[in-house]
C-alpha cells in the first residue's frame, strides 16, 4: 500500500529545491530568439498528487502579435502553419501577452512560496531565449523564470528513453503523437509536460524525493 502523501511537507518547489518547474513552448518566426518574431506561448503548469507524483494540472496559450522590431521567416510558416495576419488568432501585442502568460506563473510561484519558476522544455534554452529576448524589447521586468537555468526534455529523454526528438521520445513512452497538432505551442507543450513528468516519476521514490542521489562522503 502506499503512504499518504502530506502536501505541506513536500510540494513542487520542494522537489525542486525551491524552484517551481513550469513546461513552455514557443512558436516564432524563425530561429534566432533576437530576430525573429515571437508568435505563440504555450504553458503547462505541474503539480504534484497525494503520492508525491508530477501531473500536469493548468494550461495557458496566448497568440502574439508579431513585434515590429522583428521579421518572419516564410520557412517557419510552413513548419508550424500560423499566419500572423489571421485575424481569428485574436493575437496580444508583445507586452500584453507577456503579461498574461507570466501571471499565472508567477501566482503559482507566490502561493507555494518559491523561490521562482524554472522553464521546462524540450531544447529549453532555446524558449527561455525567446522569452528573453522579447522582455528585452518590451522592457518588461517581471520575468519569472531563472535567468539560466533550464530543465531539458532533450537531455532527459535521451538519457532515460534514448531518443531526442519530441515524437520520438513520447513515442517511446507510451504516449500518442498527433503530427497535425505537432508545432502548435499548446500541444507541444502538452507532450513535453507529459514526458517530463514520466521521466521524473519514474526516477523518483519516497513521496517525490529524488531516487538517485549523490551520496555524502563520509567523515
Amino acid at each position: 500500500m502506499s503512504k499518504t502523501f502530506d502536501r505541506s511537507d513536500w510540494t513542487i518547489a520542494r522537489r525542486f529545491r525551491g524552484f517551481v518547474p513550469v513546461v513552455v513552448d514557443v512558436e516564432t518566426g524563425g530561429l534566432d530568439p533576437q530576430e525573429h518574431a515571437l508568435l505563440e506561448l504555450g504553458a503547462v503548469l505541474l503539480d504534484v498528487d497525494e503520492q508525491g507524483r508530477l501531473y500536469p494540472r493548468e494550461e495557458h496559450v496566448i497568440s502574439v502579435h508579431p513585434s515590429e522590431l522583428t521579421t518572419v521567416d516564410p520557412v517557419s510558416i510552413k513548419i508550424h502553419g500560423i499566419d500572423p495576419a489571421d485575424p481569428e488568432r485574436e493575437a496580444l501585442q508583445e507586452r500584453a501577452a507577456l503579461e498574461a502568460f507570466f501571471g499565472p506563473i508567477r501566482r503559482q510561484v507566490r502561493s507555494l512560496n518559491a523561490r521562482r519558476a524554472i522553464l521546462v522544455g524540450h531544447n529549453a534554452p532555446f524558449d527561455l531565449a525567446v522569452l528573453q529576448a522579447a522582455c528585452d524589447r518590451t522592457g518588461y521586468k517581471r520575468n519569472p523564470f531563472h535567468p539560466f537555468s533550464t530543465l531539458d526534455t532533450v537531455t532527459a529523454s535521451a538519457v532515460a528513453l534514448g531518443e531526442t526528438v519530441l515524437a520520438r521520445a513520447c513515442t517511446a513512452a507510451g504516449f500518442d503523437w498527433d503530427s497535425s497538432r505537432a508545432h502548435g505551442a499548446l500541444y507541444d507543450a502538452q507532450k513535453t509536460a507529459e514526458l517530463f513528468c514520466h521521466i521524473t516519476n519514474r526516477l523518483s521514490i519516497d513521496g517525490g524525493r529524488a531516487a538517485l542521489r549523490v551520496q555524502e562522503p563520509s567523515e
